[in-house]
């Protein structure tokens, strides 16, 4: 069990991958899925607010979602 690569592997409960998140952040998805945009992660770093990843229709462009639900641009890398 420990050690197994979690990468690409989809909740089955998309409540829990949106556990923790603001509700600005919420209604900010919402908005930004009507135009085909997903969350596909959420990186919960110890003692921070956890950073929501969302990623475009064509796969190709990623942005978090910062706390007041406005779009940023990810201060780390993006691994396939």
């Amino acid at each position: 069990m420990y050690g197994r690569e979690r990468r690409g592997q989809q909740p089955s409960d998309r409540s829990a991958l949106r556990a923790g998140l603001t509700p600005a952040q919420l209604a900010a998805l919402e908005t930004l899925e009507q135009f085909r945009w997903t969350l596909r992660f959420v990186r919960r770093p110890m003692f921070q607010d956890p950073v929501p990843v969302v990623i475009d229709r064509d796969g190709k462009r990623h942005a978090v979602l910062r706390a007041d639900g406005t779009l940023g641009e990810p201060d780390f890398p993006i691994r396939d």
